[in-house]
């Protein structure tokens, strides 16, 4: 018994990862109803730029973290304002061939400049080091740091949301995008500004992709697949609902992993078709 109660509690830490996958991917919905088909491998690259800084260049993890963020904060600004506004319309269809096309670029760069070798970024006590809490049961300190991560990034950006005038045009761009312009802002601005935030925490899930498991170039399409499944399980353009979606992926995971190790990510997907046929809005849509 103890066994499946230790693997629901690892699962609503995992949830926690999940939901930092998940975050973005649901903030560029939100605003711009947009999906990025590369969303995962922008992912599994702030991940491979994470080992490098500190691996193969020696530099402090802490300014290695903020020098990730940085990076792709900038990187989703400027991809957005170039490239993508070019694509949003009533066709959803261009947007998801050029980010199609983003990912096959950048699993090819990953594998040109990093080969096919997995990487993994050595955490040291934080990946070893576990909090007991009696009973037979323990947490490490690294999936604590991520879940209680996600939730802060959730927070903030529900603050951000509904606290702030920055907010306050995310949410009328969202709602209706010809009426922004009359308030004195543009679309490409705002847009660029939401991917912005959404990289940033690209940026933060990738760090922490690099600390939990092993990666390699091809990475990315699995991440997106979790990251797609946690927002349709929580809801479409709801931020609560992501962590509520990538707990209940986390915990179907372990506990289907206790089962058989073969029926892991099986189960993961299987709640997920259950769910959609359940409640195909996701448990808390916003839409």
């Amino acid at each position: 018994m103890m066994v499946f109660v230790n693997a629901v509690l690892q699962g609503i830490l995992l949830g926690g990862l999940y939901a930092l996958f998940a975050a973005g991917l649901s903030l560029m919905f939100g605003v711009m109803r947009f999906i990025n088909i590369a969303h995962g491998d922008f992912i599994v690259t702030a991940a491979y730029l994470m080992v490098a800084f500190v691996v193969g260049w020696a530099i402090h993890p802490a300014i290695a973290a903020v020098a990730v963020l940085a990076i792709l904060g900038a990187a989703g600004y400027l991809n957005q304002r170039v490239l993508l506004n070019r694509m949003l319309g009533k066709d959803i269809l261009p947007p998801i061939l050029v980010t199609f096309g983003m990912s096959i670029i950048i699993q090819n760069a990953l594998l040109e400049i990093f080969s096919a070798d997995s990487q993994r970024l050595v955490a040291g006590g934080l990946d070893t080091g576990s909090l007991s809490l009696g009973g037979g049961l323990a947490v490490g300190y690294l999936p604590l740091l991520m879940f209680a991560t996600a939730v802060a990034v959730i927070a903030i950006l529900q603050f951000i949301f509904y606290r702030t005038s920055l907010g306050r045009l995310l949410r009328a761009t969202s709602d209706d995008p010809e009426i922004v312009p009359l308030m004195g802002a543009k679309n490409a601005h705002i847009f660029a500004l939401a991917t912005m935030m959404a990289s940033v925490v690209v940026g933060i899930a990738g760090i922490f992709l690099a600390m939990k498991t092993n990666f390699d170039p091809s990475a990315g399409p699995v991440r997106l697949i979790f990251a797609f499944e946690a927002v349709i399980i929580g809801g479409l353009g709801s931020l609560w609902g992501t962590l509520a979606g990538g707990i209940i992926l986390g915990i179907a995971q372990t506990v289907g992993a206790q089962i058989d190790a073969g029926y892991q990510i099986l189960a993961g997907h299987l709640v997920f078709l259950a769910l959609l046929v359940v409640r195909p809005r996701g448990l808390f849509p916003k839409m």
